[in-house]
């Protein structure tokens, strides 16, 4: 009996994962790229953006929202260039595990915050309603492409690739 890989509408998995892997890691890199890039002009609207979620203390929510854009920016260029890209899915993954308890602590206790995830953040002016669940949906979103690149991290025009120099399509008969 022999087992064969599964398709996807006549495609081999083996033959198409690393693609969908590449789009997840080049979507996943333009994501943090924008967040970051969107913060690092105006660290200070960063950190009260941090602070808005009322779970910090002012001075740290200052240094973590300091520190925040670059981390983005890090992570979005390491997936860019595919480097590292288990290490970097997984403090991606931890991140955004943190953004959406973060985003549903603020909803659970009350607040009117804008999240902050791609610019100022903070408080909300009287009458603007926030959007939590789109908000956290979409951080699931990104949360499966982190998940997709932990279990199969080696993609097509990678660093990673170059430097092992391994094929990133399986073979047949595995």
């Amino acid at each position: 009996m022999t087992v064969t890989a599964p398709s996807i509408r006549g495609l081999r998995w083996p033959a198409v994962r690393p693609w969908f892997g590449t789009a997840a890691r080049l979507g996943l890199a333009a994501v943090w790229l924008l967040a970051g890039a969107s913060k690092v002009d105006d660290l200070a609207a960063s950190g009260r953006a941090v602070n808005a979620y009322q779970i910090l203390p002012y001075d740290v929510s200052t240094v973590v929202g300091a520190a925040l854009p670059f981390v983005e920016l890090a992570l979005g260029l390491l997936l860019l260039l595919g480097l590292a890209t288990r290490l970097t899915a997984a403090v991606s993954a931890a991140l955004l595990v943190v953004f959406i308890a973060g985003i549903a602590s603020a909803w659970a206790r009350g607040l009117s915050i804008d999240c902050g995830c791609f610019g100022s953040g903070g408080q909300l002016a009287e009458g603007q309603a926030p959007s939590y669940l789109p908000e956290i949906l979409r951080d699931l979103g990104f949360l499966v492409l982190a998940g997709f690149l932990l279990i199969w991290p080696r993609t097509p025009v990678s660093v990673d690739g170059w430097l092992t120099g391994e094929p990133v399509v399986e073979d047949e008969d595995e």
